[in-house]
């Protein structure tokens, strides 16, 4: 299974636009249930105290063996989303199980501290050709919808469907990478252990809100947790994500803040590819506010054989993957339209303590493919029957200004030398250290490697760009991998932010 077909399934559903009018609500079961702020973590701690029960997977042949086109056919019928007609800032609609989603998720709505779960029915789907199921299959997911870009449209603003994955986007922006709520063993030789949501409670926003509440029960084979996500769209939108987890064994290799998204190639990076394009991904780099005060920039690659890269770091202010190529003609591409993916940027809330921000980059011959995961992984170990708690905010954005003193490396570009060397090319653009230096300073880039040998290092004005333009030769002798440092300097003080890379053979 690819990870990216878990993402664009639901995403290439056809749409049926929402929009207030005439509500055909979904039935909300009769029976409520008390419900506030502890009622999901009382949930997962007894959860993890039990062994733990594969989800529910069962399904009818004729909705078990679907194809990605069939799937597709299957549509949610506007009129019975949730809270339609009400007047209200928000709605949600439902996705059906089949496909790849096969696990059933359980929905409730909460109103007034009482929670009843929103009954499945099929009438709330349009198949087309393929026959009306009879039974309770029930959701394997939901969509919210919101409006964002004007008033009197409500558009899609945010999915949570399969395993533990949830994507968003902001005004005008398309789905691209993908957030999870926890990660196990990614990267790992012996397989990865995939977490999924397996019940949530809608909390009914109030009228004039700018915000909904949901709530989520995760459940694996290694833990139950509790998570409370605060979802508020617009320019930005901004996640506010609790996290309570219960491990039922000892997990050694944890990802918390879990993003995932896809590089495929760009300049730096497209051997062996013929493309018409000049880029293609969802993200180009990985971006790093330290603990220490340092701006990193790692740009991303389609390597030849698994990467894993950790970054140590004694508490950081923020990390993420991040689109930073925002024009059309980066891409060229009328369809996927890639300058209009989200970056996702991670602002833990509270000390997390020491820790590394881990980099997997898995190598993909196709768009289609998942390739790049980010996560923080806590230097505490995450010990059985123990608790530990993860408060952080997700930004799904554009453009991200971290320090406004510092320039960012918006390219990175790569070529053969004369004598097998490689050149890397560099653009810095922006920062107020560079935009006010004085007519007669004379910048330097500073540059490093753990192995081979640096050569020619040169940093000049770039007016193309008001920015500057930073080159230098590599020549790797007989290293397989070469760990890159470099940064644009005056003097004593850095105009840019540190620009790491791992050249491989």
């Amino acid at each position: 299974m690819r990870r990216r077909d878990i993402l664009t399934a639901s995403l290439l559903l056809p749409l049926v636009v929402a929009h207030p009018g005439t509500a055909a609500s979904p039935p909300v079961a009769q029976e409520a249930t008390p419900f506030d702020g502890n009622s999901v973590r009382n949930l997962a701690k007894d959860l993890a105290a039990k062994a733990y029960v594969p989800p529910v997977r069962t399904l009818p042949d004729a909705i078990a063996h679907l194809t990605y086109d069939q799937y597709r056919q299957i549509r949610f019928d506007a009129p019975h989303a949730l809270w339609r007609g009400m007047g209200l800032p928000f709605e949600v609609q439902f996705f059906h199980r089949g496909f790849l989603y096969e696990d059933r998720v359980d929905l409730f709505e909460v109103v007034d501290g009482r929670a009843r779960q929103i009954v499945y029915n099929a009438d709330m789907f349009q198949f087309g050709p393929l026959p009306r199921p009879t039974g309770d299959l029930g959701f394997s997911g939901f969509r919210i919808h919101a409006p964002i870009a004007r008033p009197d449209y409500f558009d899609e603003i945010c999915v949570f469907q399969g395993a533990s994955y949830f994507r968003a986007v902001a005004k005008n922006q398309g789905y691209g990478l993908s957030a999870r709520g926890l990660s196990i063993k990614t990267g790992d030789s012996d397989g990865e252990e995939f977490p999924v949501f397996k019940t949530f409670w809608l909390e009914r926003p109030a009228p004039g809100t700018n915000a909904v509440v949901v709530h989520a029960l995760l459940d694996s084979k290694s833990a139950a947790g509790a998570f409370r996500f605060t979802i508020r769209p617009g320019d930005t939108t901004i996640f506010d994500v609790e996290m309570v987890l219960y491990p039922r064994a000892d997990i050694p290799h944890p990802g918390f803040a879990t993003a995932t998204s896809m590089f495929y190639f760009d300049a730096s990076d497209r051997v062996g590819i013929d493309d018409y394009r000049r880029a293609v991904h969802d993200s180009d780099g990985l971006s790093i506010a330290t603990g220490r005060g340092e701006q990193l920039w790692r740009p991303l690659r389609n390597p030849s054989t698994l990467q894993l890269s950790a970054f140590q770091d004694p508490g950081p202010r923020g990390f993420g993957l991040m689109q930073r190529k925002r024009r059309f003609d980066d891409f060229e591409d009328l369809e996927a339209h890639y300058e209009k993916r989200p970056s996702l940027w991670v602002e833990p809330i509270g000390e997390t303590g020491e820790g590394d921000v881990h980099l997997v980059e898995l190598p993909t011959s196709v768009e289609i493919n998942d390739n790049i995961v980010a996560f923080w992984r806590p230097k505490q170990a995450i010990k059985a029957k123990s608790e530990y708690g993860f408060t952080y905010r997700l930004h799904w954005c554009g453009e991200l200004a971290l320090n406004a003193d510092l320039a960012q490396i918006v390219g990175t570009r790569a070529g053969l030398a004369p004598k097998d060397r490689r050149l890397f090319v560099l653009d810095a653009v922006g920062g107020g250290r560079l935009k006010a230096l004085p007519p007669d300073a004379k910048p330097t880039l500073q540059i490093t490697a753990d192995h081979g040998t640096i050569g020619n290092p040169v940093a000049e004005p770039n007016p193309e760009t008001g920015g500057w333009r930073l080159s230098f030769e590599l020549a790797p002798d007989d290293a397989k991998a070469v760990e890159l440092r470099g940064q644009l300097m005056n003097g004593d003080t850095p105009l840019s932010e540190v620009w790491i890379y791992r050249w491989t053979a």
